[in-house]
């Protein structure tokens, strides 16, 4: 062979041996072939000797093939994983199995369809890389936070059918996050700032630092022990030594503790200094060794804050994605604009069927399988999104319809007698299915809609489940011949009916101002069936729309 030294044969073989052990690993055997044309590929330069090289090749292929099928187990390449699929874009940077979430809410309040969005987020990513998802209570400010919330946000999130492997609070991690605060101060990166609001504010407007700024590691160590034990609420902050000159306003020497005399609804009152939410979720996210941190838009200018603080502290840094807000139009889920309705007596709680909160939602009819599949088909984008309460409902229709009992229900009912009719007729609960049929009467006298009255005198019409009637001279629904183009309508027995409230919720804004009448009862009349079904069970009313029962005497209207 031309330009044939020792090393370059050895080099070839080789070459040759690993491709033939990894081919017999793989199938049993291999041939001089399969060995031949994959060794060419790789070296082209050995083309145009392919004869010199075969007979090297035969050789390797003869020992490799000769050897036992537990020694070839070892030279099995490894086989490379095929990208998770799922209905989010893949993550950048995540491996199987190494990645980890996180959906940090804070308990002031209770969860609401923004909260949705970011939890399924981050439990799709979670499940689609076979990686870990937290949550963690965000709650480093006792002003705000009952342990109301803590309870509400695992109850909602349970039942939208999120699953956490790691339960925890921010407020568990105090001692390590005081922690943090001094060696920030001992690096010179935080400083405690006397100034009051206004000064700071104008400070920060003008682009200046303050004469706080200015004070040494040891001076300002001494105020952050005065701070933690004798300054009063408002009398200082410590703030992060940022750049004052920064066009992202969050960087210009922002808080990362403030005084807060309060009782924890956990802590009681152990501490009196708390983290800022910057601190906190920079802190927590590395030591909770979060890879991939998800925020809304709402916190993009933050994220330069986040790596800086970690920087500084030199912590691992994990990797963030923005997306947008989500939110139902004329259906506030800001607390800014729920609470004022608490307060002045406009709605009686967070489960109020009016509101986008999660357990407002369930209690309207609305199912988790339909959040989840709302959410998702919004997919991962930074544009922020106010959908109608229509996009949410088809989802809910495709879930709920197999499964909601179809019932009879009237309101503002005529009454008619019935003559030439059997005794009883037995309808499907479920559409498709004879399994459990529900009975109606029909002996004596039917309800109908005051507004289908008009269609009964003026000729023949279907009563549904029953059949054609058209009116005697006495007034009195008398059965006729089947005509296929007769009006359908639906109807209940008189005697037997129940008189059920139904609720009606609408958005509970008309632009600025709450709408007063966006919660309607309307009394109706419901088949005798509607006793035997168990709270809570998804309805049908016939002509009508879907609803949730909610007791023997109410149900709550969900949507058309």
């Amino acid at each position: 062979m031309e330009d044939d030294t020792p090393e370059a044969r050895e080099g070839i073989i080789s070459d040759i041996r690993r491709i033939a052990l990894a081919s017999a690993a793989t199938h049993g055997s291999t041939t001089a072939r399969i060995v031949t044309a994959k060794l060419l590929g790789t070296r082209p330069d050995l083309r145009r000797r392919a004869a010199e090289v075969a007979h090297m090749v035969e050789e390797v292929v003869s020992e490799v093939n000769a050897m036992d099928p537990a020694d070839l187990a070892a030279f099995r390449p490894e086989q490379k994983k095929a990208p998770p699929r799922g209905p989010l874009p893949e993550l950048p940077g995540a491996e199987p199995g190494g990645v980890v979430t996180r959906f940090p809410p804070e308990p002031n309040g209770y969860p609401h369809i923004g909260h949705a969005k970011a939890a399924v987020i981050n439990h799709e990513y979670a499940r689609m890389y076979g990686g870990r998802l937290i949550l963690r209570m965000d709650d480093t400010n006792p002003a705000a936070e009952r342990l109301e919330f803590y309870a509400a946000i695992k109850v909602d999130l349970e039942w939208l059918g999120i699953r956490f492997d790691t339960i925890k609070n921010t407020s568990d991690d105090m001692d390590i996050l005081h922690q943090k605060a001094a060696e920030l101060i001992h690096r010179g990166r935080a400083y405690v700032c006397t100034c009051d609001r206004q000064r700071s504010s104008e400070n920060r407007r003008a682009m200046v630092s303050c004469e706080c700024s200015r004070l040494n590691p040891e001076q300002n160590h001494s105020r952050w022990t005065r701070m933690r034990t004798k300054y009063k609420s408002g009398e200082a902050v410590l703030r992060y030594r940022g750049d004052m000159k920064s066009p992202n306003t969050t960087m210009r020497d922002p808080v990362l503790f403030r005084i807060i005399d309060e009782r924890h609804p956990l802590l009681g009152d152990k501490y009196r200094t708390w983290p800022s939410y910057d601190l906190a979720i920079a802190v927590e996210d590395s030591i909770d060794g979060v890879t991939h941190a998800f925020r809304s838009k709402e916190y993009e200018m933050r994220n330069e804050l986040y790596h800086s603080i970690q920087e500084s502290l030199d912590l691992r840094k994990p990797r963030i994605d923005v997306f947008s807000r989500l939110s139902l139009r004329d259906m506030p889920v800001s607390k800014r604009l729920i609470r004022p309705l608490l307060e002045r007596g406009h709605i009686a709680g967070y489960d109020d069927p009016r509101l986008p909160t999660l357990s407002g939602l369930r209690r309207r009819g609305i199912t988790p399988e339909a959040i989840r599949k709302f959410v998702l088909s919004l997919g991962f984008t930074k544009s922020d999104t106010v959908a109608p309460f229509e996009s949410l409902e088809s989802f809910n229709r495709t879930v709920v319809d197999p499964r909601s009992v179809r019932l009879h229900m009237v309101n503002d009912p005529a009454r008619f007698s019935l003559r030439g009719m059997p005794d009883v007729v037995r309808l499907p609960a479920l559409p498709g299915s004879e399994k459990t049929p529900r009975a109606l009467d029909c002996s004596g006298d039917i309800l109908v809609e005051s507004g289908d009255a008009p269609a009964l005198r003026e000729g023949v019409a279907r009563l549904l489940g029953l059949g054609c009637v058209r009116m005697a001279s006495d007034g009195a629904l008398e059965r006729t011949e089947d005509q296929k183009t007769a009006p359908g309508i639906h109807w209940v027995p008189a005697a037997r009916s129940l008189a059920v409230s139904l609720v009606v919720a609408k958005p509970p804004f008309r632009g600025e101002e709450f709408d007063e009448g966006s919660l309607t009862a309307v009394d109706c009349r419901v088949e005798p069936y509607y006793a035997e079904l168990p709270d809570y069970a998804m309805i049908q009313f016939v002509r009508f729309g879907y609803a949730r029962k909610e007791s023997a005497r109410q149900a709550i209207f969900a949507h058309k």
